[in-house]
């Protein structure tokens, strides 16, 4: 493929992914503040963010619990978020001894609690062991904030009425990965701004 070919390929996916979150503002907005402040909520009262996903979701679920833990953009004490996919012993030894299926739902009756958040990602919204993690957090009072895309899938069903839904309105999964990391910077944000105040 030429350079110039190459390059309109980029610009492409430059001007997809704007078209995207622009048409995407009115539709997410709403969710996503409902999910800053139940995660603010839960830290505020000593509760914490509990992190999952699959994959590139696996990635945000690890950079989301990092910007809470260090920080985003400003100066302030540690908060307590937490991801599922990092312990690799953990996992591995869920995976070989009951299922895959497992490997977030067993780590959460282990360290949720009632009035804890969980951060829930699956771009095609049918990751099995999401959904085990989602059923798991009703049954301890765990809420859950999830991240989907492509019509919401099987987690929709999971979801409880004080839960938050950020549906990514497309059907390619690198799109909706680049919306969820935006969804996941507005979180950090709003976190920041409920529990400190405006940015100075």
């Amino acid at each position: 493929m030429e350079s110039a070919s190459l390059e309109a390929l980029v610009a492409l996916h430059f001007a997809d992914s704007a078209k995207l979150k622009l048409n995407a503002v009115k539709l997410l907005s709403s969710p996503i503040a409902r999910g800053i402040e139940l995660m603010a909520d839960s830290l505020r009262a000593g509760g914490k963010i509990l992190a999952c996903g699959n994959g590139g979701s696996a990635a945000d679920a690890q950079h989301f619990a990092a910007e809470l833990v260090n920080r985003f953009e400003r100066e302030r004490p540690p908060l307590a978020g937490l991801a599922l996919t990092t312990d690799s012993s953990t996992l591995t030894s869920i995976g070989n001894d009951y299922s895959y299926e497992q490997v977030f739902e067993k780590q959460l009756r282990a360290l949720g609690r009632k009035g804890d958040v969980l951060l829930a990602i699956s771009t095609s919204g049918n990751s099995a062991n999401v959904i085990a993690a989602m059923r798991a957090a009703r049954e301890l009072g765990v809420s859950v904030v999830a991240l989907s895309g492509n019509g919401g899938g099987k987690m929709v069903e999971h979801l409880g009425p004080g839960d938050v839904h950020v549906c990514v309105p497309h059907t390619r999964t690198m799109r909706i990965q680049e919306v969820h990391l935006l969804a996941l910077h507005c979180l950090c944000d709003g976190i920041d701004s409920q529990l400190f105040g405006d940015k100075k």
